[in-house]
C-alpha cells in the first residue's frame, strides 16, 4: 500500500550543501578535541603541583613539557577551526549570490518576454493615438468656448455662482385661497334615474 498521507516534497541537496555540512562536522570534531585536551591539561597541571609537593621535580618538569606541547596543539586547532568557519561562511555567501544571480536571470527573461509582447513600434503607436485624442479634445473645447459670446459666458458664470450659494430663484407662492370642493349629496337625495322602459313609453 502507498503512503496514505502522500509523498513528502523532497528538497534537492546540492554539492555546496554537502560541502558546508562536512565542514561544519569537521569543525565540531575539532571543538570536541579542544574540550577533551583542555580537561586533560587541567588534570596534568594539578598533577605537576602534587609532584612538586612530593619533591619529584624531574617528573613534574617532564609533565609540564608535555603540557606545553599540547598547548601548542590547541593553538593550531584553534587556527584550523577559524579556517573552517571562514570556509563555511564563504560557501554560504556563495550560495546566496547564486540565488541572487538566478533571480536576476529569471527577471531578465521575464522582461525579454514582455518586450516581445509590446514592441517599440507598438508603444509609439499607442503614444501617437493618445496624443491625437488629446489634440482632438482640445479642438472641441476651443470650438465650444468660441461659440459663446461674452454675455453668455457672464450668464453661465452667474448661474454657476447662484447654484454654488444655493440662491436659485423659485416661483412665487400664490396668496389666494383655493376654492372649496363641493360636497357630494347622499345617495338618497340624488334624483332617481328613470328605468329605460319608462323612457321609451314616454
Amino acid at each position: 500500500m502507498g503512503n496514505i498521507f502522500g509523498k513528502k516534497k523532497q528538497t534537492r541537496v546540492t554539492e555546496q550543501d554537502k560541502a558546508v555540512l562536512q565542514l561544519k562536522q569537521q569543525r565540531d570534531k575539532l571543538r570536541q578535541y579542544q574540550k577533551r585536551i583542555g580537561l586533560q591539561l587541567d588534570k596534568e597541571r594539578l598533577l605537576a603541583r602534587q609532584l612538586l609537593k612530593e619533591g619529584k621535580k624531574d617528573k613534574a618538569l617532564l609533565l609540564l613539557k608535555k603540557k606545553r606541547y599540547q598547548d601548542q596543539l590547541l593553538d593550531k586547532t584553534e587556527n584550523q577551526i577559524g579556517n573552517l568557519e571562514r570556509m563555511v561562511q564563504d560557501l554560504e555567501f556563495a550560495q546566496i549570490e547564486k540565488k541572487v544571480i538566478d533571480g536576476l536571470k529569471a527577471g531578465n527573461e521575464c522582461l525579454k518576454k514582455m518586450h516581445e509582447v509590446m514592441s517599440i513600434e507598438e508603444v509609439e503607436r499607442i503614444m501617437d493615438e493618445t496624443q491625437d485624442a488629446v489634440e482632438y479634445q482640445r479642438q472641441i473645447d476651443e470650438m465650444l468656448c468660441g461659440s459663446l459670446s461674452q454675455e453668455d459666458e457672464d450668464e453661465v458664470l452667474a448661474e454657476l455662482e447662484a447654484l454654488t450659494k444655493g440662491d436659485v430663484e423659485l416661483p412665487d407662492v400664490p396668496e389666494d385661497n383655493l376654492p372649496e370642493a363641493e360636497e357630494e349629496k347622499p345617495e338618497r337625495e340624488r334624483p332617481r334615474k328613470k328605468p329605460e322602459r319608462e323612457m321609451l313609453a314616454a
